[in-house]
């Protein structure tokens, strides 16, 4: 039988529900939390290993896992390349959209402190920042685009988040999904060979839309895509194939 592991929390509100899918079709299931150690020994006997919170001990299993034939969703490589800030806001303009600018000069008037990853903390605040991105967004909303790659085809959903909430506004509404933004989203994962990305794209002062940041856990919160996720779990396996 197929197994599958899941590298977090096991009442993670993606996996813990996509996890419950495919043990319906058949599959073994297991968790490991992300701050423990996967035996190599637990990784050799999987069919396929699921990063699904991003930190320093769940790397090392991705890495392990893809040196040695166990199929990843979203592998080290990609996992890595889309968690590193600098990195993302790069490749996302190489592929034709607005990014914020960064600067390396010290704090300044219209600037955020920038993380390398997004698995370290925020600076302290007696700390530099090794960057500084713009701050984007004329807007209280960000639109969040997610993509899954289910071994046959990349799907595409779109909501829209609030960063406020004012009155009784929802935190999230779905949003209508703009075909030139999906395009590099969809780019996006196809150059990184990942399963799994979400992109926030956030209106600027000038009316463009900014591609601001990326991630290779995505939630999906919102989206109802938990069967999509599921179908691309299992199409990294013989029985899912």
């Amino acid at each position: 039988m197929d197994s599958i592991g899941f590298i977090c929390d096991p009442d993670h509100p993606l996996f813990r529900p996509v996890a419950q899918r495919l043990a319906a079709r058949g599959f073994e299931v297991e968790f490991h939390r992300p701050t423990d150690a996967v035996a190599r020994a637990d990784v050799d006997a999987l069919s396929a290993l699921v990063g699904g919170e991003v930190h320093p001990t769940a790397l090392a299993a991705l890495r392990y896992a893809d040196a040695n034939g166990v199929q990843t969703w979203n592998g080290f490589d990609a996992t890595v390349a889309l968690s590193a800030r600098l990195v993302t806001l790069k490749a996302l303009s190489s592929l034709g959209c607005r990014v914020p600018d960064v600067r390396f000069d010290g704090p300044r008037d219209g600037y955020v402190p920038g993380r390398r990853y997004t698995w370290e903390g925020p600076p302290a605040l007696d700390a530099s920042a090794p960057f500084y991105v713009e701050r984007v967004g004329a807007e209280s909303v960000e639109h969040r685009y997610y993509a899954v790659d289910d071994g046959r085809e990349t799907h595409m959903r779109a909501v829209e988040v609030r960063t406020s909430l004012p009155g009784d506004a929802p935190l999230l509404d779905p949003a209508d999904v703009d075909v030139s933004m999906a395009a590099s989203v969809r780019e996006l994962l196809d150059r990184l060979g990942a399963r799994a990305v979400a992109v926030d794209f956030a209106r600027g002062e000038d009316g463009a839309f900014y591609a601001v940041r990326a991630t290779p856990t995505p939630t999906f919160t919102g989206a109802g895509m938990d069967r999509r996720v599921a179908d691309s779990i299992a199409s990294l396996t013989t029985l899912g194939a």
